[in-house]
């Protein structure tokens, strides 16, 4: 009785709770999302089902401890990268075929009885569990810290991270980008000296600018040396004014503002929503809360967010162990990536590239990945509590 004691404290409740207020969030979205019958089908209950299947997973996370996964997570990466070339190797079609392509992108694995599995949102995951490996290990053998070893540990970063990305981005730019701010977020904690990332990110930021700058006054130059087609264009020009194809690219971002916009202070209601908007179950779910439940309710969610990455900040700093502190780090880069672009891109802050909201966008693979992200932060805590919470004497 008293070890089924002690193994009910070692979970973290808290983590339980954020993740049913998500649960929650996500079913009253996509109800309302599915009422007009654009889809023909049941998505409350798939995102159920979902949800089940990652609890089972988050289960079977605590098998393992943080040290078991340190161990697998060149293996883990290493097949990671097997099903990202298999994406590009084997055969694709929109049916029959093992590889699943939609919207012209070959992004999807068909798995009999459970649909389509999107193998980029595991190797997140791997990627995360890999740098933290290389970053922990690279500290543990240089003891004493040189230009010259901080040089080292930044190329094995950027050679782990460009290959996962390089196959990504052919298909999925969202992915990619959210593969970057990992890669970038850890950079910035790994201890590396700052007479080294100050140029480098500085670096980065002009090369950003300037070919922002290009696309928007000079498109003829990039067309003319880096033989950019026009329609690859299109995204930067609808970001910045979606007036000039208000029924092509534009449509979805006129169409989320309007709904966002039209909910005010608390909303229309539950089921209130007048505005149509096209697939807004998955990727532009925020304009749901926003417009049904205003102003209010688009805050009360965007909180349960800052509550979840309080909590996972607040366990990097308690655990000792430097390579789960780096994991709860990707974790924490990856999941508020997420949330900054999928707000901001329903507001014509940022770009518009397909990235779901976390735990509350409808999609399998999607919430598999952050739900295994979460078992990692549920071993780490299961494993390490007496450990983290101890006193330093």
């Amino acid at each position: 009785m008293k070890n089924q004691q002690k193994l009910i404290d070692k979970i973290d409740w808290t983590l339980v709770l954020l993740l049913f207020l998500f649960f929650i969030v996500s079913s009253v979205s996509i109800y309302s999302a599915q009422t007009d019958n654009q889809y023909g089908a049941n998505f409350v209950k798939s995102q159920a089902m979902w949800y089940i299947i990652g609890a089972g997973v988050i289960g079977f996370s605590l098998l393992f401890d943080p040290s078991q996964y340190r161990k697998l997570s060149w293996i883990l990466y290493g097949f990671g990268i097997m099903l990202l070339l298999g994406l590009i190797v084997l055969p694709h079609c929109q049916q029959g075929c093992i590889v699943a392509e939609r919207n012209g992108a070959a992004s999807w694995y068909q798995i009999p009885k459970l649909g389509l599995i999107q193998p980029s949102e595991f190797m997140k995951i791997f990627l995360i569990l890999t740098l933290s490996n290389i970053i922990a290990s690279h500290h543990e053998k240089n003891t004493i810290k040189t230009a010259k070893t901080d040089f080292y540990l930044l190329l094995k970063i950027g050679i782990a991270s460009l290959l996962p990305i390089g196959l990504v981005l052919h298909n999925d730019l969202g992915t990619s980008l959210v593969m970057m701010a990992i890669a970038s977020g850890l950079i910035l904690i790994s201890g590396i000296t700052w007479k080294i990332i100050v140029p480098l990110y500085a670096s980065v930021i002009s090369i950003g600018g300037t070919i922002l700058y290009l696309v928007v006054f000079a498109p003829d130059l990039l067309k003319k040396y880096l033989g950019v087609k026009a329609y690859q264009f299109s995204r930067i020009y609808i970001w910045l004014d979606p007036s000039i194809d208000p029924e092509g690219d534009g449509y979805h971002l006129i169409r989320a503002m309007t709904a966002i916009g039209s909910g005010e202070i608390t909303g229309k209601g539950f089921l209130g929503k007048e505005v149509y908007l096209p697939e807004r179950h998955t990727d532009f779910v925020f304009s749901i809360v926003a417009e049904e439940f205003g102003f209010v309710g688009a805050s009360v969610v965007i909180c349960l967010f800052f509550v979840l990455i309080y909590h996972l900040t607040k366990t990097a700093l308690q655990t000792k162990d430097p390579f789960n502190s780096y994991v709860c780090a990707g974790i924490i880069c990856m999941i508020a990536f997420h949330v900054f672009e999928n707000i901001g891109m329903s507001i014509q802050v940022l770009p518009i590239t397909g990235i779901p909201l976390p735990f509350i966008s409808y999609g399998g693979s999607s919430l598999m990945g952050n739900m295994l992200a979460i078992g990692l932060i549920f071993s780490i805590r299961f494993y390490h509590r007496e450990y983290m919470f101890s006193s330093d004497n």
